[in-house]
C-alpha cells in the first residue's frame, strides 16, 4: 500500500480503544457522582471532580452548540483527510491524527447526545487549580504534542519504518 488510505486493525482498535475508555469513565463517573461532587484522591493536588462544560476548554464560548458542531465538522473532515494522505510507514502522524481523531469524537458525542462535555479529572499545580478534563482532552493534548514533534523534529522527512 502505497499510502494510507485505510486504516489498519490497530489504529481501528487504538481508535475505538480510546472511544469506548472516554464514554465509560464519562457514564461511570455520570452515575456514581452527584454534578459539582469532588472526591479528593491526592491531597492538594488530585481530585476527581464532576463537571458539565458547554463551552470549549476554561468554557471559552460556552453554550454555542452550532458553533462547536460547525468546527468539529470540519476538524473531523480535516483529520481523516490527512490521515488518509498519509503514508503507511509514518507512523507517528498517523497515530497523531487517531488521537486526535478518537478525541474530538469522545466530546462530540457528549456535546451531540447531552449539549455538554462530561469532564471529571481535576488537578492543582503549584496553587493553580486547571480546568477539569477527561480521557478525550488526554487524548487531544497528547496527539497534539505529538504533531507539533513531527512539526519540529522532523519536517516533513520520511521517517517512518522501511
Amino acid at each position: 500500500m502505497k499510502n494510507g488510505d485505510s486504516m489498519k486493525k490497530y489504529e481501528i482498535l487504538t481508535l475505538f480503544g480510546i472511544l469506548v475508555l472516554d464514554q465509560i469513565t464519562k457514564i461511570w463517573i455520570e452515575t456514581t457522582m452527584h454534578l459539582g461532587e469532588s472526591i479528593e484522591v491526592i491531597k492538594d493536588f488530585f481530585y476527581i471532580t464532576f463537571v458539565q462544560n458547554t463551552g470549549a476548554a476554561w468554557s471559552i464560548l460556552e453554550g454555542q452548540m452550532w458553533f462547536f458542531y460547525l468546527i468539529t465538522a470540519v476538524a473531523l473532515g480535516a483529520m481523516f483527510y490527512f490521515f488518509k494522505d498519509t503514508k503507511e510507514n509514518e507512523w507517528w502522524l498517523r497515530l497523531a491524527l487517531i488521537l486526535l481523531i478518537a478525541g474530538t469524537l469522545g466530546n462530540f458525542i457528549d456535546r451531540l447526545t447531552l449539549q455538554y462535555v462530561r469532564d471529571f479529572l481535576d488537578f492543582v499545580i503549584f496553587g493553580y487549580d486547571f480546568p477539569v478534563f477527561n480521557v478525550a482532552d488526554i487524548s487531544l493534548c497528547v496527539g497534539v504534542g505529538m504533531v507539533a514533534l513531527e512539526t519540529l523534529f522532523y519536517k516533513g522527512e520520511n521517517h517512518g519504518n522501511k
